[in-house]
């Protein structure tokens, strides 16, 4: 899941080297914490959220075969 979201994240933005994701796993869930440059945070959210969107759908769908339910969450750095 963790490499899915970050190339999915590193083929968006104009810095991929600021790219950083952290997993936090539970019994059932795991949370994915995106971290990417300032000046990147428009093209990883998108208008109205809707590249944040598809990345959480992508995700959740890639989840659902793992039988866990994934959290994405973006951060500034």
């Amino acid at each position: 899941m963790k490499e899915l979201v970050e190339t999915i994240a590193r083929s968006i933005v104009d810095y991929p080297d600021m790219v950083h994701i952290n997993e936090v796993e539970g019994e059932k869930s795991v949370i994915l914490e995106i971290s990417v440059a300032d000046d990147d945070m428009g093209k990883i959210i998108g208008r109205q959220g809707r590249i944040a969107r598809a990345i959480r759908t992508v995700v959740k769908a890639a989840a659902t075969k793992e039988g866990k339910k994934v959290i994405v969450d973006i951060q500034e750095k």
